[in-house]
């Protein structure tokens, strides 16, 4: 599933339709009144809350879309050129279309309904309204790791296995740490990193946390410091993996000692 990154990522490039009077069709025909309501509305902003994304129209109405596992959006420089028959939604301008692959969530939201929904969210890093306050908040009342509690979107909003493994590396936390016995000092430096890691992956486009002069050419299997490695990148040590939170969490056993 993408992390916060790819959709804040995807928000500032849709924004090329911003202001813009959008034909919208549902060539799988699975969203067609959907697609009717947002047909000739003018999109005014196109915004990202963690793995969401919210596309609000004049129509005071906002297209809400969460990929989920198997989604995807895809860019054509062709509006003319016929969608593939699986899209779920196709935007055009003048000049170019997205088309809307399997996305586990594809909706029309008034307000109410929008404001509604991002009130389940934690912050998000990488929004400039994030409030580390409710982070601590919400750590102290935590039960269980702090490996699964920063799975959890209603404590903090984007954040993935990727991140999640990478950022605790970063400031020497494992995984099964208790949330509630994390200082806040320690939640401010994780907050901190988590904010470096996501903001930079935004501009890069992938997750690289290995800091190298040619790190944007790393393949994916050596751009981590854990994350599915089989060592530490940092100190060598053999990478530790189990199950938190449902999920594999990776960690080096050296520099995060439980």
């Amino acid at each position: 599933m993408p992390e916060g990154h790819t959709i804040h990522r995807l928000a500032r490039e849709m924004s090329e339709l911003q202001g813009r009077a959008l034909r919208a069709s549902s060539p799988q025909r699975r969203f067609t009144d959907g697609a009717a309501a947002v047909d000739g509305a003018v999109l005014e902003l196109a915004e990202a809350y963690g793995k969401h994304l919210f596309l609000h129209l004049s129509s005071s109405r906002s297209v809400h879309v969460h990929l989920g596992m198997q989604g995807k959006w895809i860019r054509s420089t062709d509006p003319s050129a016929p969608p593939l028959p699986q899209v779920r939604l196709r935007l055009a301008g003048d000049d170019v279309a997205w088309d809307l692959i399997a996305p586990s969530t594809c909706e029309i939201l008034d307000p109410l309904g929008v404001a509604e929904l991002m009130s389940r969210f934690g912050p998000d890093p990488l929004r400039p309204d994030a409030d580390l306050t409710r982070v601590l908040r919400a750590l102290a009342r935590a039960r269980g790791p702090i490996g699964a509690v920063l799975l959890d979107q209603t404590v903090i909003a984007g954040a993935g296995n990727v991140f999640r493994s990478e950022a605790l590396h970063a400031v020497g936390v494992a995984p099964t740490r208790s949330a509630r016995a994390m200082s806040e000092s320690e939640v401010g430096d994780l907050w901190v990193v988590l904010r470096q890691m996501m903001s930079r992956a935004v501009e890069d486009g992938r997750i690289i946390t290995v800091d190298e002069p040619d790190r944007l050419s790393l393949p994916e299997s050596e751009a981590r410091k854990v994350y599915k490695q089989e060592r530490c990148r940092d100190c060598g040590a053999p990478v530790v993996t189990s199950k938190v939170g449902g999920r594999t969490a990776y960690h080096c056993p050296v520099e995060q000692p439980s």
